[in-house]
Formats: structure tokens, sequence, C-alpha cells
């Protein structure tokens, strides 16, 4: 399957693309994983959104990298990685990653990586390079951890 990446600033995005990319993030943390929460926190206007696209040019996957400072100090962060229930299990997932990380050191060389990840996804992150500080925590009701690259 052919897929492309694009990467913008809020305020570049369509209506039609924040829709989409609300929509996904809604089927899979709130619908999916029974977690009411609150997505738009505020962070989406200060984040570069990378958009997974297929053939047809439907998201497949998205995450967001946060600049320095958010919501951690001296961290860029990767966060609200999602991938299509549909998708799942082809790899897709890892090379969102590859680029998101790629993407945080070309934005912010010489920045380090700090994800709050699920802590079910530990292997997947520590096989990216991720490193486990040991510090967990419950988010809406679902068990995290923080994890941070150099």
């Amino acid at each position: 399957m052919q897929i492309s990446l694009s990467v913008c600033k809020f305020e570049y995005l369509t209506v039609d693309i924040l829709y989409d990319i609300i929509q996904l993030r809604q089927e899979i943390f709130i619908v999916e994983q029974n977690c009411p929460y609150l997505d738009a926190d505020g962070n989406d206007k200060y984040a570069s959104h990378l958009i997974l696209h297929d053939t047809d040019n439907s998201i497949i996957g998205y995450a967001r990298i946060l600049p320095p400072d958010i919501p951690y100090t001296d961290f860029v962060s990767i966060g609200r990685v999602v991938c299509k229930k549909e998708k799942r299990g082809q790899g897709f997932g890892r090379q969102l990653m590859i680029l998101a990380i790629m993407h945080c050191k070309e934005l912010y060389p010489g920045v380090p990586i700090k994800i709050g990840a699920q802590s079910y996804l530990k292997r997947f992150y520590t096989s990216l390079g991720f490193n486990d500080t040991g510090t967990s925590y419950i988010e809406d009701g679902i068990p995290h951890i923080i994890m941070t690259m150099k």
C-alpha cells in the first residue's frame, strides 16, 4: 500500500483535515478506549501535525509534535499518536513514530524527546529508542509511563 505523510502547523490545517483528525482521535481515544476526556486540550495550536494518508488520501495515522516546554520543560514531545483500528498490525504506527522522531530532531535539534506513553505500549516505544524513566501515573483511568529519548 502506498502511503504519504503530510506535516503542517495548526494554522495550515484545512477544516476538513482538522475534522478528520479530531474524528480519528475521538474514535480511538474516547470511544474505543471508553475514556471520556477533553481531547481539545489547547495544545493543538502549538503543534506540528503529522498525518499519514493512504492512496485515497484517507487518514490512517496521526501524531502531533509539541515544541519544547509544552507540556514538558526542556523537552519536545510526541503525543496523540493514533492509527486507524483496521490498519493496525501493518507497521504504520512504527512508520509514523519513526517519522515523528525524525521531525522532532529536524525541528528541534539537540532537544530530547519526552512522551507520556500508555503503559501497555512500553515495549513498542522501547524498540524505537525510548527509555523508561520509572515514572508511572494514571491518566483518564489508563496507566501511563514517562519515557525519554536523547
